[in-house]
């Protein structure tokens, strides 16, 4: 990969120069475009007219486009191809034995199983994640992907590919660079205040990330949550996606948000007033119910609510 500085209203910029790869899969079981990338779990997929998409993540660009069980990845990547989209997709992960195994478990999540049965869940860069699901909060989709672009184009590398120009998301030190005005400029909002504090707190190591991917690969599962409720604007919600969705991979979490609460109170707790409904109340029994692969058990829950 060739990297050339060039100067921006930000700052300084690099662009990043790669050679153009294809990789294609025949034959996957688990494996749906719309699934996928509308289950609310990433925020830099956007549809094309070919019902393809196209997304940003690390310095990868990459159109996937799918015809029935054959998958083709195109675009920039930083590395090997067929490396890159195996960990990414996670595609050493064997999902047709996980929804086999959770579909024994009752009838509404083998209904919730058959609805989004395409789903995989992504590896996200976690320093990306969490930013991402910091702007997530009491927001709605188009408006968190429109932030999220704007810091990448503001703040991230530049790749050109076929003539358009993507932008990947900043790191922390890029990130740094913005003052609390700048990013309200983006339109934060309140999460102004709270990106800028937990992108010092991580650049000055008061949180380490390798730190957590430590405790990741050792199922320190309570100590991640409560290392990740220490950052700025990360309240149990938000936390808890952010081990689920990034490359941490804590497949046991359960993250509750409205659409959650909703499935399970209409599906098991079934109380008159929904908001009475607690927290933990939810978690408890998704442990018990789902074990260690409650995690994945919420995303057909959810998908399946918010889509059906």
């Amino acid at each position: 990969m060739e990297v050339i500085h060039s100067n921006w209203s930000f700052g300084e910029r690099n662009i990043l120069k790669m050679q153009e790869q294809i990789y294609k899969i025949e034959n996957i079981q688990t494996f749906s475009l719309s699934h996928i990338f509308e289950c609310g779990q990433c925020f830099r997929w956007n549809k094309q007219a070919d019902a393809s998409y196209i997304g940003v993540f690390g310095n990868n660009v990459l159109k996937v486009a799918q015809k029935e069980k054959t998958i083709t990845f195109k675009g920039m990547c930083e590395k090997e191809i067929e490396k890159t989209v195996t960990e990414y997709f996670d595609l050493n992960r064997d999902y047709e034995q996980i929804k086999n195994n959770l579909s024994k478990i009752d009838k509404p999540l083998k209904n919730s199983i058959e609805y989004g049965n395409g789903i995989r869940l992504l590896n996200q860069d976690l320093w990306e994640t969490i930013i991402s699901f910091i702007i997530s909060a009491n927001n709605n989709i188009p408006r968190i992907k429109g932030i999220i672009e704007r810091l990448a184009k503001a703040y991230g590398n530049e790749i050109i590919w076929k003539g358009d120009s993507y932008y990947t998301f900043p790191t922390p030190k890029q990130l740094s660079k913005a003052t609390v005005e700048e990013l309200r400029k983006l339109g934060l909002g309140f999460r102004d205040q709270r990106v800028y504090e937990t992108t010092k707190m991580i650049l000055d190591k008061q949180v380490d990330l390798e730190e957590l991917k430590e405790l990741a690969i050792k199922k320190e599962i309570q100590k991640i949550r409560e290392i990740l409720l220490t950052l700025s604007g990360v309240g149990p919600k938000v936390a808890d996606c952010i081990m689920l969705f990034s490359s941490l991979k804590c497949l046991e979490v359960f993250p509750v948000d409205v659409w959650v609460r909703r499935v399970m109170n209409e599906l098991y707790f079934k109380l008159p007033e929904e908001s009475k409904l607690k927290r933990i109340q939810i978690e408890n029994l998704a442990k018990e119910k789902y074990g260690d692969l409650a995690g994945l058990a919420q995303q057909y829950l959810f998908y399946w609510k918010r889509e059906a």
